[in-house]
């Protein structure tokens, strides 16, 4: 009979599941291996040019039905011409060929390539370890716990593939090759585990994983309509864990940017935010009421502002290291940090939510929040004039303050302001953005309210800010966590008042106090599966919304516990096994001991696993040892009649006791059940010792 070939199946008329089947085991290996191959590439896909992507899964698939028909493999010259046209469209894209994006580009398509030249077993061995090389650069856009739990896949079925490569005889199932890949990956925890929480700590020489771009839409810019684009961002921007119960939504402000400068369209920071001329910007923020402490746990937001809880009782420049990571207070309050934070952030705070700040008189450090842009919203500065002639023109300085706020404050409840997330456009026909949001279309959200509150105070002679942050929480805790989101992204302002300092006032609560009473994230109205499911089903749409919040509380102790696994977790972690002051002398004696332990215990195992466990292995490697004593050359291979023939042909007839004991063991082993003799562990030991005495005798020399 012919054997089977896959170009036969494949033209046999069978099913796919027939045909798969009765494919040969190279062709049904190539197949498990490309797929391995596509999976391991996947998560790619968002990070390499369309063009690889593209390319890649066409040679996947070429190489596929090259294996499925049975043809050959291209020749050298296409895959010449392959290589060459991968390198021209990687430079042609990325301008060089090194780095970070040009590297895994290459790396991508090398790997699909060499799928197209597998003809041997150490083709496929370069591919496994390409594929190993790439799971690995996984973790350089990603270090979430659904790329961990990927990742440990991709690795299961790449070492499936390499014990097939492994197993050249015979056809193994796939179930056999993934148990033993599962066997072997679960004898590397120990070492793995052991790694993680002892080897140092530091920081990744390759640059910052993608997902830890902010896009929270904040920074040291706010424009109309900015904010919006946050409005459907659900994802985590921060964590908090109070000490003690956490304080209503309405009450948690995170402070971010603080935005004094305004050109008609942009508010920015004023210029001069570093430590030196914060150490000059004034005295520390008069806090009153017990503290709060907390842990937060900031996600990579690219801000050099970090978004703290209002306020912290320390001065301007005050100094604060987090992480290796030095923070600084700004002259306006913010925590700042000298570059951008691309990296989780965890750190231990404290905040007074009932404080005031600033000078308590009038001062040239004033004046920059009073400026406007000249000649820009004429109808707005004069809606302030008439409100500053009818209602506040005979207060005193004291009263002038509070009742210029209230009073805006109250048109601003009384107008028909509309809190919405899909304003429009403001200013494609006219440069006065805040005339035709504040007397035309009043239509907007926080940042349209606190950007033209502000202007009205400055209008009135008032010197005031936008600040920008989160504000409110998710008012159910995860795993003991509050989280705020990106869609809790705010703005606010901040007036000066005389004897009072910088007073925070949120016209945002005015027009939509629910927004600010209730902490509610910025909603969008829901897509049409999503409003389709809850007008269906509300049941099955909190299920989902359960099972969200469920995935997020596993992902939040997947951050605490892995990411943010620290050096100083690593000396607490010494300080608990008896070390009183640990270092990096002790980490590596700690790990020097263990993972000698290891070794002593994988070695103990190996040599374990060596020796003959059974009772009827154990008595041949005795036999073996007594007949090799009697300068017979036996072998482990051979079996007990051909020992005898040997033991005959070295001895003659004084063997003959020797050679009757060892056909009644064949017998023993081999023989029917109903006739065998016994061969349980005393008799095991009665025939050894009697063995061994014939044996003694045989080796007596004979009395002439």
């Amino acid at each position: 009979m012919s054997p089977i070939s896959p170009r036969s199946v494949a033209g046999s008329g069978m099913g796919w599941r027939e045909r798969l089947s009765h494919l040969p085991r190279d062709t049904r290996d190539t197949f498990f291996l490309l797929a391995t191959i596509a999976a391991t590439a996947l998560p790619h896909l968002d990070h390499v040019p369309l063009w690889c992507g593209l390319m890649t899964g066409l040679m996947l698939l070429w190489r596929g039905l090259l294996a499925w028909q049975g043809r050959p493999l291209p020749g050298r010259w296409a895959l010449l011409l392959l290589i060459a046209l991968t390198a021209g469209l990687t430079l042609l894209t990325h301008r060089t060929l090194l780095g970070r994006e040009p590297g895994i580009t290459m790396l991508l398509m090398l790997m699909a390539m060499k799928t197209l030249e597998l003809r041997a077993r150490r083709d496929a061995f370069v591919v496994f370890f390409l594929g190993f090389f790439l799971v690995l650069t996984q973790f350089l856009y990603s270090q979430s716990l659904l790329t961990g739990l990927w990742t440990l896949l991709c690795v299961w079925a790449l070492m499936s593939a390499l014990v097939l490569a492994q197993m050249p005889v015979g056809q193994p199932s796939l179930r056999l090759a993934a148990a033993q890949a599962a066997r072997t990956t679960a004898l590397g925890l120990p070492v793995m585990v052991l790694l993680f929480m002892l080897f140092p700590r530091i920081a990744p020489l390759w640059g910052v994983p993608s997902d830890a771009v902010g896009k929270t839409g904040l920074s040291n810019e706010m424009q109309f309509g900015a904010m919006s684009e946050i409005a459907n961002d659900e994802s985590i921007a921060m964590r908090l864990r109070f000490e003690g119960p956490p304080p209503p939504p309405e009450k948690l402000y995170f402070r971010g940017p603080v935005l004094s400068r305004f050109d008609g369209r942009s508010w920015r920071a004023l210029p001069g935010q570093g430590p030196q001329a914060a150490m000059l910007g004034g005295s520390a923020p008069e806090v009153r009421g017990p503290a709060l402490r907390y842990e937060i746990t900031l996600e990579p937001l690219r801000l050099s502002v970090l978004p703290l809880l209002e306020s912290g009782p320390e001065a301007p420049g005050t100094r604060l290291e987090a992480q290796g990571l030095s923070l600084w207070r700004g002259s306006e309050l913010q925590w700042l940090s000298p570059r951008p934070i691309t990296e989780r952030l965890r750190l231990q705070a404290q905040a007074h939510l009932d404080y005031s700040s600033g000078p308590r008189r009038m001062s040239a450090s004033l004046l920059a929040y009073q400026e406007l842009p000249p000649g820009l919203n004429p109808r707005t500065l004069g809606w302030a004039a008439d409100l500053r002639r009818e209602r506040l023109q005979d207060l005193s300085p004291a009263e002038y303050g509070p009742a210029a706020v209230a009073a805006v404050l109250q048109h601003l409840r009384e107008a028909e302001f509309i809190y919405t997330l899909t304003p429009g456009r403001y200013g494609d026909n006219s440069p006065h953005l805040v005339d035709e949001f504040w007397l035309d279309r009043r239509l907007g959200f926080c940042e349209h309210f606190a950007g033209a509150f502000v202007v009205v105070m400055r209008a009135l002679g008032l010197p005031a800010r936008v600040v920008t942050g989160f504000q409110g929480a998710d008012r159910e805790l995860q795993d003991g966590y509050l989280v705020v989101r990106n869609a809790q992204a705010h703005a606010w302002a901040e007036v000066w008042l005389p004897e009072r300092g910088w007073q925070r006032v949120d016209p945002t609560a005015a027009v939509a106090p629910e927004r600010v009473l209730a902490g509610l994230a910025l909603q969008a109205p829901p897509g049409a599966l999503a409003g389709t499911v809850n007008a269906l089903s509300p049941a099955l749409w909190r299920g989902l919304q359960g099972l969200r919040s469920g995935w997020e509380a596993l992902n939040n102790r997947w951050q605490q516990y892995v990411l943010n696994y620290s050096r100083q977790d690593q000396f607490d972690l010494l300080k608990s096994l008896g070390w009183s002051s640990p270092d990096w002398s002790a980490l590596g004696q700690l790990a020097a001991g263990l993972l000698g332990l290891i070794a002593a215990a994988g070695a103990l195992w190996v040599a374990w696993q060596a020796r003959a466990h059974d009772g009827w292995s154990q008595l041949r490697a005795a036999l073996l040892r007594e007949l090799r004593r009697l300068d017979v050359p036996a072998q482990a291979h051979q079996g007990p009649r051909l020992w005898a023939e040997l033991l005959r042909q070295r001895h003659g007839a004084r063997a003959a006791p020797l050679e009757q004991l060892l056909l009644e063991l064949e017998r023993a082993r081999y023989a029917p059940a109903a006739s065998a003799p016994d061969l349980g562990w005393a008799a095991r030991r009665r025939r050894l010792r009697a063995f061994r005495a014939a044996g003694r005798m045989l080796r007596t020399p004979s009395s002439p």
